[in-house]
């Protein structure tokens, strides 16, 4: 078949695998606090000493709306808003500290948002020496954050590079005007030149951009030349994401409509000219949605069989605890999901309570944990295996089962211990995992609730 013809084929609805079980599938009633608490306490006891933690700091404030976003924001131009939710934050930190038998080593930081760069500098100095006067740092630890080209200083970079920080993810999109307008994400070429080469003259050692295909109103002229000035600047990695048009949960879509968005055949041109892009430019390919060079630590994790995924993404750090603070953020202990209230006033006031401000979590059964581990092997090595001494599971084999038609259109081999994506799945990863997804499958959704694939 050809690969448009599996493209429409395979355009449904599917989690984007973060996670296992996905959210919509967690338990209806949260982790009680006493529960969260023992999860927390297991997994620092078991993983603290010898990987440490990875820790997420939510700043959900931004100036303006971005309508094709899906991260919970706060629009307000009032920057009276840092210092209390700063205070906030490491309130929360000191919850969690104080839980801990010994102090946290920390591997992983990265700052997300909203905009962490709408914080001036000296509130984010404050805020990550609150973090790391109760921490030990890894050897091997690496701090990052996301930047709004438009509103990153050379002080931020300055800043946070003096406080452990060498990774920088700056959010371009597309660089054609009309798109710009259409998702009110306006940023110049030249901004994106200036803070890229201020990060590496001050020091970073990895600059990621953020890319997306099927925007609205996007065109294959427009992408190229997006990728063309993107080249000019070879940042070390690039995120190339699927836009995922979920109208019903982010009201700012609604700015447009399905119509301006690219049919299915247009949206796998634009997917296919940009891998093809950044593979002439010598990017590998790594896992879902991510491309890197060859220097930089996601290539030399995946060719070393030690990449990582977590609710920030791919990673060369492993940990098996990822403490999140501030509002929406999703902590996982490996055992259990806790996800954070939304709003910043009922988060505050939680925080004032001396409460973990949870609202919505998952306790992993041993099925879970069974399905988890094979979907994030396959997430980021593209192959797992099992063991053939024992009888395998009734929901892998039912899983194994639905994979046959994914083998028959040549996305994966199935062998007798072991299932392996081939170059063709890699496009259609959602899709193969998906078929081990037996939550999804033993309760099929009445409304959509995922982005579409492809």
């Amino acid at each position: 078949m050809e690969t448009t013809n599996l493209v429409r084929k395979y355009h449904v609805p599917a989690p984007r695998y973060t996670s296992y079980p996905t959210v919509p599938y967690w338990n209806t009633e949260p982790p009680t606090q006493k529960q969260w608490i023992e999860s927390v306490q297991l997994s620092f006891d078991q993983s603290n000493e010898t990987d440490g933690i990875s820790l997420y700091i939510h700043l959900p404030f931004c100036e303006n709306l971005c309508t094709y976003c899906g991260c919970n924001t706060r629009i307000t131009k009032n920057h009276q808003v840092e210092e209390p939710y700063i205070k906030s934050v490491l309130k929360e930190w000191d919850m969690y500290c104080e839980i801990l038998p010994t102090k946290p080593l920390i591997k992983e930081i990265h700052l997300g948002g909203g905009t962490p760069t709408f914080f001036n500098p000296e509130n984010l100095q404050t805020l990550i020496n609150g973090i790391l006067s109760k921490a030990n740092i890894h050897s091997d630890a690496e701090f990052s954050f996301e930047a709004h080209p438009n509103n990153t200083t050379g002080k931020h970079l300055e800043t946070l590079h003096g406080l452990g920080f060498k990774r920088l993810s700056l959010g371009i999109q597309d660089f054609d005007p009309k798109v710009q307008f259409v998702i009110n994400r306006m940023q110049s070429f030249e901004q994106v030149k200036l803070v890229t080469e201020q990060a590496r003259e001050i020091g970073y050692t990895s600059v990621n951009f953020d890319l997306i295909y099927g925007l609205p109103l996007q065109t294959l002229t427009g992408l190229e030349e997006t990728i063309k000035k993107v080249s000019l600047l070879m940042p070390e990695r690039i995120a190339f994401y699927s836009y995922a048009h979920v109208p019903w949960i982010k009201p700012g879509q609604r700015r447009y409509t399905e119509d301006h968005l690219p049919g299915i055949e247009l949206k796998q041109e634009l997917y296919e000219l940009g891998r093809k892009m950044f593979t002439d430019l010598e990017y590998e390919e790594i896992g879902m949605d991510h491309f890197a060079l060859k220097t930089d630590t996601l290539c030399r994790a995946e060719q070393a069989g030690k990449l990582h995924r977590n609710f920030m993404g791919y990673t060369h750090n492993y940990t098996q605890l990822m403490i999140s603070l501030g509002v929406s953020s999703i902590s996982d202990t490996w055992f259990a999901f806790a996800q954070n209230v939304k709003k910043v006033e009922d988060y505050t006031e939680l925080i004032e309570q001396g409460v973990f401000p949870i609202f919505k979590g998952h306790i992993l059964t041993p099925e879970d944990l069974f399905i988890r581990k094979h979907i994030l092997a396959l997430m980021c090595t593209g192959k797992t295996n099992w063991d053939q001494s024992s009888a395998l599971p009734s929901y892998f084999t039912e899983g194994l089962e639905r994979m046959q038609e994914l083998a028959a259109d040549g996305f994966v081999e199935i062998r007798q211990a072991s299932l392996c994506v081939t170059p063709l799945g890699k496009r259609f990863l959602r899709n193969i995992c998906m078929a081990l997804d037996s939550r999804l499958y033993a309760s099929q959704p009445a409304t959509q609730l995922f982005s579409m694939a492809g």
